[in-house]
C-alpha cells in the first residue's frame, strides 16, 4: 500500500454531478478537495439527451458532466480514477483506501457514490443506453414524442413513468412479469389505467433486445397480438435502483427504510465530519436528477467547509453519533 503524504481537507467519493459540484464549491472555499472514482460521470453521463438542465435547452449528458469536470479542473482539484473500497478513521483522520491500494487522509468526507440501477441482464442493455434504452422516464420522456415505447416494471416508478410517457408517446406498453402491479401509489395506478394510449402487458418478460446500432424491437416470452416481437422506439427499464451503501455501512451511517443515507438540509450525516449528497441520500426525495444532485453537492461542500474551518487543522473527529431522527 502507498500512503499519500498530502492531507486533504475533504475526500469526495464519486465522479458524478454531486461529486463535481462539491469539488467545485470546496475549491472555491479554498479548502483542499480531492475526488475519487473509477467510473466517470454517474447517471448524468449515461442519460442521453438532457432537456431539463437550466441554461441548456438541450445537451448530451456526457457533454454536460464533462463541463462539470472541466470547471473543477480549472481549480486544480486532484482527480483519482480509482474506487475507494475502504473508509475508516486512522490517527484522528478519515482514511480512504482505493482498489489499487493507495491510502489518502482527509479531515472530512463527502459520499457521492449514487445508486446502482437494477438491470434485466440482457445483451446490449448497457451498450444501448441513450440509443433506445433508458433508465429514467423523467429524463427522456420528451424525446419520444409520437413514438412507440415500452416500460418494464410493476412498481411506482414504472406507473409514474408510463403516465409521463403517455403525454408524449403515441403508444406505451407497460410490461411486467407479475399478474398485477405491485406497490404503486393508487393515484399513479389510476392515472395510468385512465390513459388511453397506455396498455398493460402482464405475466410477460422482455427476453431480448434487438437492433443494429440501437434498439428497434424487443422479444417477449409470450405473444402480444399474435407476435413475440414488439417494435419499439424506446424501452424504459424502471425496476428500481439500489443506493451504494457499502462505504456508508463501513462508517456506520444511519440509513432510512429505503436504504438511503439520511442527511439533513445541509448534507450532514449521522457522523460529524461525514457528509453525503446526490442519489445515495434521501435529500431530494423521489426526484433523483442532475440538478438535485448538483445542488446537494454544493450544500455538502458548504457544510464540509464549515466543519474543516473549525476542526480541520487538527484533523480530529468530534462527537460521533448524533441523531438525524
Amino acid at each position: 500500500m502507498t500512503q499519500q503524504d498530502i492531507q486533504h481537507d475533504v475526500l469526495i467519493i464519486g465522479q458524478g454531478a454531486s461529486g463535481y459540484a462539491a469539488a467545485l464549491y470546496a475549491a472555491r472555499y479554498q479548502i483542499k478537495p480531492i475526488i475519487f472514482g473509477a467510473t466517470f460521470g454517474g447517471e448524468t453521463a449515461t442519460g442521453g439527451l438532457i432537456e431539463n438542465y437550466p441554461g441548456y435547452p438541450e445537451i448530451d449528458g456526457l457533454d454536460l458532466i464533462l463541463k462539470f469536470r472541466e470547471q473543477a479542473e480549472k481549480y486544480d482539484v486532484p482527480i483519482v480514477s480509482e474506487d475507494v473500497v475502504k473508509l475508516s478513521f486512522g490517527e484522528g483522520c478519515f482514511e480512504a483506501t482505493t482498489d489499487e491500494g493507495n491510502i489518502y487522509q482527509g479531515a472530512s468526507v463527502i459520499l457521492a457514490v449514487g445508486r446502482e440501477r437494477r438491470k434485466l441482464g440482457l445483451e446490449h442493455e448497457e451498450e444501448w443506453m441513450g440509443r433506445g434504452v433508458s433508465f429514467c422516464s423523467t429524463c427522456d420522456a420528451p424525446l419520444h414524442r409520437g413514438n412507440v415505447v415500452g416500460v418494464v416494471g410493476g412498481g411506482d416508478a414504472a406507473t409514474k413513468g408510463a403516465v409521463l410517457l403517455g403525454k408524449y408517446a403515441k403508444q406505451v406498453y407497460v410490461i411486467y412479469r407479475g399478474e398485477r402491479f405491485t406497490r404503486p401509489e393508487a393515484v399513479n395506478l389510476s392515472q395510468m389505467e385512465a390513459s388511453s394510449n397506455v396498455q398493460s402487458v402482464l405475466n410477460t418478460n422482455v427476453i431480448e433486445l434487438k437492433g443494429t446500432d440501437g434498439l428497434s424491437s424487443v422479444v417477449l416470452d409470450r405473444p402480444l397480438s399474435g407476435s413475440s416481437d414488439l417494435e419499439l422506439d424506446g424501452l424504459f427499464i424502471e425496476i428500481g435502483a439500489d443506493p451504494r451503501v457499502e462505504l456508508a455501512n463501513q462508517l456506520g451511517l444511519d440509513l432510512n427504510e429505503l436504504n438511503e443515507v439520511k442527511v439533513d438540509l445541509h448534507g450532514h450525516t449521522s457522523i460529524e465530519g461525514v457528509f453525503a449528497a446526490g442519489d445515495l441520500t434521501n435529500g431530494s426525495g423521489d426526484l433523483k436528477q442532475t440538478i438535485t444532485a448538483a445542488s446537494q453537492g454544493a450544500l455538502a461542500a458548504t457544510a464540509a467547509y464549515e466543519y474543516v474551518s473549525k476542526h480541520g487543522n487538527r484533523c480530529e473527529i468530534h462527537a460521533f453519533g448524533f441523531s438525524l431522527a
